[in-house]
């Protein structure tokens, strides 16, 4: 089928129903002839004649009869995709497919899904957590959250929130090992760190436009925010964690921060 002919098919359901090819012109902003040029470009393809004109009235031969009815059911289906369309963009329905950090997973979005659920009863979700780089298309990714300062080229970002990091520690570890008072007292303590590069034991530190940078000791280290708080809990040592997975254990007095009058600088802040 050409389906450059399908403006043409609109317009010869028009021109049936008004019985007019000067009252279709008017109503779509053409001339008669163009209308007219419309209707002979139809029956070229049909290879028939659709219409019998005469002066006073027009009247359908028929193969164009025929075509009038698939056209219009052509036109109704059309109608029912766009008025689809139009209610989905009322009412949020169907799949949403969310790819997010693990450690922003666990402890950002899962807690809110409940609410998510009650609000918008007609969508479903499928949360990836992953920290990989994405192909949206092929990985079939309505939505991703990163951490990162700079949105990958072609992509519509939109900041969320900081991603402000923090070091903690039990009550207890700083009671057995005691409590550090400068970024230096930390060389004494057991840190717990991402451990993926040298880099991650070298903790920066910034207060009123001073900056100080120690090389931490431990021995443990774990690449999931998860894994350190609950290492930090058990009293292993002083740990390096996201504020949103340290702030439920800091509420509760699990944990406390240590060094709360020094930002932590961490090369994995930024905005999600």
């Amino acid at each position: 089928m050409n389906l450059n002919l399908l403006p043409d098919l609109a317009l010869f359901v028009q021109i049936v129903d008004q019985g007019s090819f000067s009252a279709v012109a008017r109503q779509s902003g053409l001339t008669p002839s163009a209308v007219s040029r419309s209707v002979s470009r139809l029956e070229r393809e049909m290879g028939s004649k659709l219409l019998h004109r005469t002066t006073r009235k027009l009247r359908l031969s028929d193969a164009g009869e025929t075509v009038y009815q698939h056209a219009q059911q052509m036109l109704e289906a059309a109608r029912q995709a766009i008025d689809s369309a139009s209610s989905r963009q009322t009412v949020a329905q169907g799949k949403l497919t969310l790819s997010v950090p693990k450690a922003v997973g666990r402890f950002v979005i899962h807690p809110l899904m409940m609410a998510f659920f009650h609000r918008y009863p007609q969508v479903d979700v499928c949360l990836r957590l992953e920290d990989r780089p994405l192909d949206f298309i092929d990985d079939g990714i309505d939505l991703a959250l990163r951490i990162t300062d700079t949105p990958s080229p072609g992509l519509h970002g939109k900041p969320l929130m900081p991603i402000r990091h923090v070091i903690c520690a039990t009550e207890p570890y700083l009671q057995q090992h005691g409590t550090p008072y400068t970024p230096q007292d930390l060389r004494a303590h057991c840190c717990i760190s991402l451990g993926e590069t040298p880099a991650d034991a070298r903790w920066k530190f910034r207060r009123e436009g001073k900056s100080e940078t120690v090389q931490t000791y431990g021995r443990y280290a774990a690449n999931h925010t998860a894994v350190r708080l609950d290492a930090v809990k058990q009293h292993l040592g002083i740990g390096s964690l996201p504020l949103f997975t340290a702030r439920e254990a800091l509420a509760k007095g699990d944990i406390v921060q240590v060094l709360p009058e020094w930002e932590f600088i961490s090369s994995y802040s930024g905005d999600l």
